[in-house]
């Protein structure tokens, strides 16, 4: 079974992406790792994210147990390396192969994003800029792809292509 990670800053379309894949590829399962971090008020802390992290992981493991699970797409922001890590080697573990995608796109797309979503509760000025700052640092991630000027389709086709070749 494989686990498709996708990461990136919030609001470059992680959700919509994954989502896409998970509606095209039946016998997909989707995980957003904001729903294993779901606390209020947002406290995004080590305790916090190593939660979420066994929480991600969990549901990873019921999954693959699941003989209708065919394979797995997990999307969250991971702007912390030793998170990344936790969730690929836990993966690992489970002898699950895991493929790590990081979408990235320039300031002005998305800004444009972060405009014409009306419906996240964070598309706020103050998250607006914190994202737009950890632009540079997903863009030095591997496996980057640049969505700027794709459509969720094409974003979609790069990935799983990427994934069906090896």
């Amino acid at each position: 079974m494989k686990v498709i990670i996708i990461n990136g800053p919030m609001g470059v379309g992680k959700t919509t992406v994954g989502k896409y894949i998970a509606e095209k590829y039946a016998g997909t399962a989707f995980i957003d790792g904001d729903w294993c971090l779901d606390i209020h008020p947002f406290v995004g802390n080590r305790e916090t994210k190593m939660m979420a992290i066994d929480n991600i992981l969990h549901l990873v493991a019921n999954y693959k147990k699941c003989s209708i699970c065919k394979m797995i797409v997990l999307v969250w922001l991971m702007d912390e390396r030793w998170v990344y890590q936790k969730i690929v080697d836990g993966i690992f573990e489970m002898e699950l192969e895991a493929k790590s995608f990081t979408l990235v796109c320039d300031k002005n797309a998305l800004i444009n994003r972060w405009e014409n979503d009306k419906n996240c509760e964070w598309r706020t000025t103050e998250w607006l800029t914190a994202s737009l700052k950890s632009l540079p640092h997903f863009s030095s991630l591997e496996n980057c792809i640049d969505t700027s000027d794709l459509k969720i389709d094409a974003t979609c086709d790069m990935i799983m292509r990427k994934i069906f070749e090896e």
